[in-house]
């Protein structure tokens, strides 16, 4: 690993000017919009709903829908920040060629980003299990609305909501919350987000190893790679010998295969970084 001590953006825009940049990012890029991380150095421990918990066990799907319910326009009210912005610059450039994310926030698509693989969905489509329809978020708001009358208002007024990284707000008073099943075949609603325990479709698996392997260089930015989701494309890029840089806040299960790790913020990093990649990019 190349020793990142002095001037490590500097020594990043060496390792990676020049080449075609595929991008990987996590929730550790989205903390400067106001949404929190999983496994962040400061995160708060966080016990995600898994899939099998979701479908199997009708009174945690409430809990996840009433919270779902009042998380949900945090997340859509969010907005980029620097580091999504340097990278939607960087893609402008014709330096990187697209970014798989982990993020289920769609604050890439936002800043302006072109190739966006959503690994894990997006908060703002919803599907059915039962006959894979798909429904827009907003939609289904405005229908849970019609259901549960004031519920936001009298669990937890306006202000002071804790969302996590999946639109899960942080309240405990979810007894009174009524579901909705699919409106076409009565089937059991889900969000369009991978949960823990599920599987990723296999198309968004191709279509970013595809990313990968068309690369020259692998940027990294805001995950931990605790999941092998996004792990799996950094150990391939590192055995197709592909440099792989990697910008976090604290360690991560690829430090080992990166030839630079940047502990620092990724607003500040990535934008100093697409400052220099940029100048004289075409």
């Amino acid at each position: 690993m190349v020793d990142a001590r002095h001037d490590p953006v500097a020594r990043a825009a060496d390792l990676l000017a020049g080449r075609r940049i595929a991008v990987i990012t996590g929730a550790g890029l989205s903390t400067d919009s106001g949404i929190p991380d999983y496994r962040g150095p400061a995160s708060p421990a966080r016990t995600p709903m898994t899939y099998q918990q979701f479908v199997g066990d009708a009174v945690f799907r409430q809990r996840y829908w009433a919270r779902n319910h009042l998380g949900w326009r945090r997340m859509d009210a969010a907005r980029p920040n620097p580091g999504h912005r340097a990278l939607a610059r960087l893609e402008h450039a014709g330096v990187v060629s697209g970014v798989i994310t982990q993020n289920v926030d769609l604050l890439h698509t936002k800043a302006g980003a072109r190739r966006v693989i959503d690994l894990h969905g997006t908060y703002a489509r919803v599907c059915c299990l039962g006959c894979q329809a798909l429904i827009s978020r907003m939609t289904l708001a405005e229908q849970l609305e019609a259901a549960n009358p004031g519920f936001a208002e009298q669990v937890c007024g306006t202000t002071g909501i804790e969302v996590a990284p999946d639109a899960d707000a942080v309240v405990t008073d979810t007894a009174r919350f009524r579901m909705l099943d699919c409106a076409a075949c009565g089937g059991m609603l889900k969000p369009d987000i991978v949960y823990f325990g599920e599987t990723v479709p296999p198309d968004r698996v191709a279509a970013a190893f595809d990313l990968v392997e068309t690369a020259q260089a692998l940027l990294v930015a805001g995950s931990s790679l605790t999941v092998m989701s996004g792990l799996r494309f950094v150990r391939r890029a590192a055995k197709n010998g592909v440099p792989v840089v990697i910008v976090n806040r604290g360690a991560t299960r690829g430090d080992d295969l990166a030839l630079l790790r940047i502990d620092a913020g990724c607003s500040e990093t990535l934008s100093a970084l697409a400052d220099r990649l940029t100048t004289g990019a075409k």
